[in-house]
């Protein structure tokens, strides 16, 4: 998959907003019908979404929709008639709070029948927001429910109300967790959607830093993301865009070192020896997998 290191979330009602974020150097371009959609503007948001997939130039982003939450009124047809009506464009639909995996077999369903409809060739996607209690204690089996599944989304403000944590910023998005916790408060939680989603090769994407004034804050809540795994951020500002990118994409060393653990193994394959070894230390075969995962990163980010 491409690169999804940053993912920008767009109101679905504001259209100014989309043509601004398909010019950003966001990865992934979430046009959003859920959250930051006011009831009374929810169908409005729909058709908005329709006509700005329509309409704009996306062929260099990846394009998610985030529909409604599926004990709404607006999630079905959120789905039917985006998919229907501008599928061709989707990389993938977001699904906000899934607890069970029967959310995913639902929508699942719903796309096959769109598919076998219109004769679709490709398959969209799905994202599922893990933002609960009961969805992190089902994540395993979400992330496995379907092959359309192709990442899980730490959703930190709902999964701290459902299981009570104390609320110390105004957005619950991340900031100012250090004068409450002696820590990473989420560590658990997201090592354990992290680790589902890997075991079912998906992408683990962390949440939003809710202070887009803040930078400094903003750059050690994606390393701590990016050290335990997560692939990629929520922005819910261009600005945080450069830097969550910056954090997410490999530094030259890196793909330096990757280069050398990749051609020592390749050597070693040649003269059929099993052991690798890089600038004197022993390299395993798990190694060689991370190495070969960054360096395809490097490749599609056009730094190799």
């Amino acid at each position: 998959m491409k690169p999804r290191r940053s993912n920008l979330s767009v109101p679905g009602h504001v259209a100014k907003m989309h043509a601004k974020a398909c010019e950003s150097a966001a990865d992934v371009v979430m046009l959003d019908l859920e959250d930051s959609v006011p009831i009374d503007a929810k169908e409005a948001a729909r058709a908005q979404v329709i006509e700005s997939l329509l309409n704009q130039n996306w062929e260099r982003k990846t394009v998610t929709v985030r529909i409604n939450a599926l004990d709404t009124p607006f999630a079905y047809r959120d789905l039917i008639e985006v998919v229907e009506q501008a599928g061709q464009v989707l990389d993938a639909i977001v699904i906000p709070k899934v607890n069970h995996p029967g959310d995913i077999y639902f929508a699942e369903r719903l796309l096959t029948g769109i598919d076998l409809q219109q004769g679709n060739a490709a398959a969209i996607g799905l994202e599922a927001s893990i933002e609960t209690a009961e969805g992190l204690q089902n994540a395993g089996t979400i992330a496995q429910a379907s092959p359309r599944v192709k990442t899980l989304v730490f959703g930190i403000a709902d999964y701290s109300a459902s299981i009570g944590a104390r609320l110390v910023s105004i957005s619950g998005h991340g900031e100012k967790e250090e004068e409450l916790y002696p820590g990473h408060r989420w560590h658990f939680a997201i090592s354990n959607m992290v680790m589902c989603a890997k075991a079912a090769k998906s992408l683990a994407i962390d949440a939003p830093f809710g202070n887009f004034k803040d930078a400094e804050g903003l750059r050690r809540s994606a390393v701590m993301a990016c050290a335990l795994g997560c692939d990629g951020k929520w922005a819910i500002h261009p600005s945080q865009i450069e830097v969550i990118n910056e954090v997410f994409t490999p530094s030259q060393q890196d793909i330096e070192l990757a280069a050398k653990v990749i051609q020592a193994d390749e050597e070693a394959k040649k003269e059929g020896r099993g052991a690798v070894a890089v600038e004197g230390r022993m390299v395993d075969q798990a190694t060689v997998r991370l190495a070969t995962q960054l360096w395809q990163q490097a490749k599609h980010l056009g730094l190799v």
